[in-house]
């Protein structure tokens, strides 16, 4: 299968005020850009030969089922794991050639991996000193994260979704231009997930290069623009959220009418398949609303709902992927 490839740009003019004057500057924009990068464990193939770009100023949805190499690139594009063969690189350089690689990048791979005895206060200011950054961003990014009334506590006895903010608040501690995570909705209640998300979208509105892998659908439904999906180590899609559910199909649609058999029959002829929906209602494939509509139209038959049905992202996903599953049901 060819992959589904699609590019967008987008620049973020920032206004600066100084005194009475208003002057407008640009903000570095950077991207990750992975060029036929490949990882192998032996015998085994993990990553083969993936590129794709991480543009700034959107949220790149990164995903695949298990065993896809997801987790292996991340680990190849910060550093943690050597290619093979390929490139990573962040804003044009490797991130084992950046001079303070917190300024640059912020990942979140691991929550779990925090000294427990550490105060989450403690923990961060560990990270600043060692980075070179100035002691002020520790209550900045705990602030931003809603961590203030805990950063005294050891972060031993801190819930999963206080564990994920503390992972985000250190990505973010050398306000760097690129943010990377890791399965962060893992495990969270409806309240840490939608913060997570409405966060996400914050950070690309700033204008940074978010890649955030997730096995949730609906989440990544609502949080990323762009998505970039692989299957056993190789690019299936790199596309916009939208053209990857449209190239899913067009999808059913859901029509309802005081008389069902006539207008069954009406669409029946038009070549489009129906069944039986709740309430009396058809769900029709093979024909779009706005033809239907038409039709109905034609013939005199008042309609009384005429609502497409869009293939989900999950459905898109399932169908792109399906020769890809590690495991898969069998059915007799």
């Amino acid at each position: 299968m060819e992959p589904m490839v699609a590019r967008s740009h987008r620049f973020f003019p920032e206004r600066l005020r100084t005194g009475s004057e208003t002057r407008v500057t640009v903000v570095p924009m950077t991207s990750i850009e992975v060029r036929g990068l490949t990882k192998r464990y032996g015998p085994e193939t993990v990553v083969d030969d993936l590129s794709f770009t991480v543009e700034p100023g959107q949220v790149t949805g990164f995903l695949g089922p298990n065993g896809a190499g997801k987790s292996t690139t991340m680990r190849m594009i910060t550093g943690l794991a050597r290619p093979t063969s390929g490139t990573v690189t962040i804003g044009g350089r490797r991130y084992g050639d950046l001079p303070v690689p917190l300024t640059e990048v912020g990942a979140l791979l691991d929550a779990g991996a925090v000294d427990g005895h550490r105060t989450a206060y403690d923990h961060l200011l560990a990270l600043a000193v060692s980075n070179g950054i100035p002691r002020r961003r520790v209550g900045e990014v705990l602030a931003r994260t809603g961590l203030e009334s805990v950063a005294r506590r050891r972060t031993g006895g801190f819930s999963l979704g206080m564990r994920q903010r503390l992972g985000i608040a250190a990505t973010l501690l050398g306000d760097p231009r690129v943010l990377i995570f890791d399965e962060p909705v893992n495990g969270l209640d409806p309240e840490g997930i939608r913060w997570i998300r409405d966060f996400m979208r914050s950070l690309a509105a700033d204008g940074r290069a978010v890649l955030v892998s997730s096995h949730l659908m609906s989440e990544m439904a609502q949080t990323a623009d762009h998505l970039v999906v692989v299957g056993r180590g190789r690019l299936i899609a790199d596309t916009s959220m939208d053209a990857l559910v449209t190239a899913g199909g067009q999808g059913e649609v859901l029509v309802r009418t005081p008389d069902p058999s006539v207008l069954r029959r009406q669409l029946v002829s038009a070549g489009a398949a129906v069944r039986d929906g709740l309430e009396s209602s058809l769900i029709v494939t093979g024909l779009t609303s706005a033809e239907i509509g038409l039709l109905a139209a034609t013939h005199g038959t008042a309609l009384a709902e005429l609502t497409p049905q869009r293939v989900s992202l999950e459905d898109a996903f399932m169908e792109l992927t399906r020769d890809s599953i590690e495991f898969a049901e069998v059915t007799s």
